[in-house]
């Protein structure tokens, strides 16, 4: 198993160092740019095998051809959000530099399954599927994994209990108007409509919609890295395991909840082959609509790079 990760910065690096240290594959490639950053970065994570145990060759490039036969890449290379952004702000620059990326996966790694990671994260993911050639099933873009990370995150701190009882689901595109979904929320089994207020949910919500920017004012000159890292191995990890977890993901819709030709959040199964099924839940009206909103704006950006 080979696994190529684009883009040395926070993200990749940190996206990189859990491949490795979970063993997800023999060789971990890291690509930037940069020169010097993914070298000097490789080596300083293969440094620490010895004391993390792992045997993952972890090696840094700014060229292709070291990632020649690649399983799956991770693409988080592009520009960082900055205070007073919003991921919309980086749609251009961010579908030059995916889509060169992109040229280069599908010349040198014509059967990997892709991972979109850089934002506007919808837009990429079309950007990199056009890009690409590849079939629907082998791109998709990693957001739900992380949306739904930060409201279970939320939701266990509110209710003071263990995240490992939590699950949430969120659905549609990656940004203010995606769509948290309380009802297919739980505690241990138990839907959060019972364990809170509408008042204390729909404060979560925001917050989950918001927790992007949230950490990128924190920080002022970067945005979050360790929840998106982890977030995208997750996904890593169900492929390369052919674990088949049911994950929120942005998928090619063609004709799922009344969506077409766009690529937006939603359930899916994770395994070996990409994307082996597209689940379809049973939303309610307000729920559907609002989801039908969120693809609109995914819509918008997409125009924008017609």
């Amino acid at each position: 198993m080979k696994i190529t990760v684009v883009g040395a910065g926070n993200v990749g690096a940190t996206a990189a160092q859990r491949i490795a240290e979970k063993e997800l594959a023999n060789e971990v490639v890291l690509v930037d740019v940069v020169d010097g950053i993914p070298q000097g970065k490789g080596l300083d994570m293969w440094e620490s095998a010895p004391v993390e145990r792992f045997d993952s060759k972890l090696i840094g490039t700014t060229t292709y051809e070291a990632t020649e036969g690649s399983d799956v890449v991770v693409i988080t290379a592009g520009l960082a959000r900055k205070p007073g952004m919003s991921r919309d702000d980086l749609l251009y620059k961010n579908a030059e530099i995916v889509g060169s990326v992109t040229e280069n996966i599908a010349k040198y790694s014509p059967k990997a399954i892709i991972i979109v990671v850089s934002n506007p994260l919808d837009a990429m993911t079309y950007v990199a599927f056009n890009k690409s050639g590849f079939p629907k099933e082998r791109v998709m873009g990693m957001a739900g994994v992380l949306d739904s990370a930060r409201f279970r995150s939320f939701i266990a701190e509110e209710l003071k209990v263990s995240t490992r009882d939590v699950n949430a689901m969120v659905l549609g595109g990656h940004g203010d108007d995606m769509v948290p979904l309380p009802r297919f929320s739980t505690v241990a089994g138990i839907p959060i409509t019972e364990l809170m207020d509408k008042e204390t949910i729909d404060r979560l919500v925001d917050r989950t919609r918001k927790g992007g920017i949230e950490i990128v004012n924190y920080l002022k000159t970067g945005s979050a890295y360790y929840a998106p890292s982890a977030s995208a191995v997750e996904m890593v990890e169900s492929i390369v395991k052919d674990q088949k977890r049911i994950l929120p993901c942005a998928v090619l819709l063609d004709g799922q909840y009344g969506i077409n030709n766009l690529f937006v959040g939603v359930p899916v199964k994770l395994g070996k082959a990409g994307i082996e099924q597209v689940l379809e839940l049973k939303l309610s009206a307000a729920e559907l609509a609002e989801l039908k909103l969120s693809a609109e704006h995914v819509k918008e950006n997409c125009d924008k790079l017609a």
